[in-house]
């Protein structure tokens, strides 16, 4: 079973993708943590990828499919795999889906785990950071015995400069601008699978395996 995951920030993408791997024991492919081992590899698309990330400039896509392409020939993949990051654009999933087709295979399923921008903007505003030991927390969901100090060591803590409301609305924006044209993509292709983010991470997870089956 060939995967894609999709979510906004603030979804609960990645505690899914973790359930998902160990329910059906197939990888999870990471454009980023694949593209950055190629380099490290030092493979010609490694190399050829390194020579662009070096200038500054994007890797194109020709030379991400290449190394998503290296990547779903390993053994671990052959039971399937879960792609997560890529496709981001419609042109990203029309190259991924010519690779695909050349190698006779496909993607079968393109889960969505949908989450109003009201709910994301509470969900990510309310992240709380100790200042001295980085202990973690949330002023709804996780909130300190005492407001504004750490439980742990008594350190002040502090709203991330990526998780103030303006900050936020422009992530998600850029979000949904990028990933509509792909949800309207994979719809006409009858593969999505749109999952209601909003619940316990159990009931959520349980949706997801609902549709996949």
């Amino acid at each position: 079973m060939n995967i894609i995951l999709l979510g906004p920030p603030g979804a609960g993408k990645g505690t899914q993708a973790k359930m998902l791997i160990d329910r059906y024991k197939i990888p999870q492919i990471s454009t980023g943590d694949i593209l950055r081992a190629s380099v490290k590899e030092g493979t010609p698309l490694g190399k050829e990828a390194k020579s662009y990330m070096d200038k500054g400039q994007l890797v194109p896509d020709s030379v991400v499919i290449g190394i998503v392409e290296e990547r779903i020939q390993q053994p671990d993949c052959q039971r399937g795999y879960m792609l997560d990051g890529f496709p981001r654009t419609v042109p990203q999933a029309e190259a991924l889906d010519e690779m695909l087709k050349k190698r006779r295979s496909r993607i079968d399923h393109v889960v969505s785990v949908d989450v109003a921008r009201d709910e994301l903007v509470k969900r990510l505003t309310g992240r709380r950071t100790c200042r001295e030991c980085g202990a973690g927390f949330h002023v709804h969901f996780d909130p300190p015995k005492k407001a504004g100090k750490c439980d742990k060591c008594g350190g002040e803590l502090y709203q991330r400069d990526d998780d103030n409301e303006k900050t936020v609305t422009a992530r998600l924006q850029v979000y949904e601008n990028q990933t509509f044209p792909l949800i309207e993509y994979y719809k006409k292709q009858g593969k999505l699978r749109p999952v209601d983010g909003v619940g316990e991470m159990k009931t959520i997870f349980e949706r997801i395996t609902k549709v996949l089956s």
